[in-house]
């Protein structure tokens, strides 16, 4: 019960010693404030980075594997990737026969960096895909306009293609351009679909894309290097998928047993590990420096709180005086210390969240605002001002009664 008088006839005193020093209050709020809106506002553009980038992951797949001889990300003995064997049709068709779980199976072989052209527009830096009708279903692609690849288009070697929306945008404009012929390496293509946007994954755009039929890319451009994409209905069961595939792929390319594999079952998973360790230290260097500026706004409070004690000297003795106990000016100078910081933190929060949403309007960086981030900054604050308050308050608590009586 006196606790509760405490923390009520506290708060009033709170309340109105902040209003009385108007000019001190405004300081302090704008101590707190700043290092709030710092760390909100590196919070709020990493939350919305992650999530940007887990959408982006998504839409690759998420019960899907690839099969090739190196993995996503090579790091150390880069070399002994490179001598391995190159995959085979043959090996791909034993793949598609022997496993139980795949329900779609197709070849993928890329060029980088090609120039399309359709008249006097053209575009460059496109990655060319050459693949099956499995692909669309492996890695989810739309076609809001025309058509994907079929087999048959594979099959008979035509020259067609779906392109992806920004090479549709740069070449046509708003033309549909479904029917429309672009040239690539000289060679006129037909364009039967346009690829829903997917937008940019690790800063690459997945939209400067162009996908041709398999045997047509082999036809032009020669036996190559291609991949092998796998897929299975149910994502839960992608650790079997790639337990039976590994084991499958072993056996159609005489892997010897106790030897290790010479091929790679990739997964999205490694990529999102990689931007993990790519990003994990920026990260920790922006939250580091939103945490210092915190720390100097909690060290600009306890200075004025200390300020404040001294100053109210003879009324902290009065109190005292009049049976006020140690406990209640404690209680009193933390009440004073967590409002001031909260209502800094709330201003600072707004602030912080506001500007890491119009840095994400005028630059490629996402931004995500959370509510459990605005009601986490606000306490945060709150819990700043109490921890660097509690200094002030006990000694304001510890003076003596008679000698704060006799201060002037």
């Amino acid at each position: 019960m006196s606790l509760r008088v405490d923390l009520l006839e506290g708060g009033r005193i709170a309340v109105r010693t902040l209003g009385v020093n108007r000019l001190r209050t405004v300081l302090t709020l704008t101590a707190i404030g700043i290092g709030v809106a710092t760390l909100l506002a590196i919070l709020g553009i990493i939350q919305g980075l992650n999530g940007a980038f887990a959408r982006q992951l998504a839409s690759l797949g998420t019960a899907s594997l690839n099969i090739a001889r190196r993995p996503y990300v090579v790091t150390g003995d880069w070399w002994k990737y490179r001598n391995r064997k190159q995959l085979t049709l043959a090996q791909m068709h034993g793949l598609m026969q022997q496993s139980r779980l795949a329900t779609a199976v197709t070849p993928e072989v890329n060029e980088d960096s090609r120039e399309l052209t359709s008249g006097d527009q053209s575009v460059s830096a496109v990655d060319l895909v050459g693949t099956m009708a499995d692909f669309q279903k492996i890695w989810g692609y739309e076609v809001p306009k025309g058509r994907f690849l079929t087999d048959a288009d594979s099959e008979s070697e035509r020259q067609v293609m779906v392109i992806g929306s920004d090479v549709a945008d740069q070449l046509f404009g708003p033309r549909n351009p479904v029917g429309e012929t672009v040239r690539l390496d000289n060679r006129p293509y037909r364009v039967v679909g346009v690829l829903a946007k997917k937008g940019q994954i690790l800063g690459q755009s997945m939209d400067l894309v162009a996908l041709i039929p398999f045997n047509t890319f082999l036809q032009i451009y020669g036996k190559r290097d291609f991949q092998i994409d796998v897929a299975t209905d149910d994502a839960d069961q992608l650790d079997q998928l790639e337990d039976e595939v590994t084991g499958i792929m072993r056996r159609v390319r005489s892997v010897p047993p106790g030897e290790p594999d010479d091929f790679s079952v990739n997964r999205t998973q490694q990529i999102a590990e990689t931007y993990k360790q790519l990003t994990s230290a920026l990260y920790g260097v922006a939250l580091g420096v939103g945490l210092i500026t915190l720390l100097v706004g909690g060290i600009g409070i306890m200075n004025i709180m200390l300020v404040s004690v001294r100053e109210r000297t003879r009324e902290i003795g009065i109190r005292r005086a009049l049976g006020a106990r140690r406990r209640t000016i404690v209680v009193q100078f933390l009440l004073e210390a967590s409002l001031v910081s909260a209502v800094g933190g709330a201003i600072g929060t707004a602030i912080g969240l506001g500007t890491a949403k119009v840095v994400s309007l005028v630059t490629s960086l996402a931004a995500a605002v959370q509510p459990l981030t605005v009601l986490g900054g606000i306490l945060f604050a709150a819990a700043v001002g109490l921890i660097f308050g509690i200094w002030p308050a006990a000694r304001a608590a510890q003076l003596d009664p008679v000698e704060a009586l006799r201060y002037e």
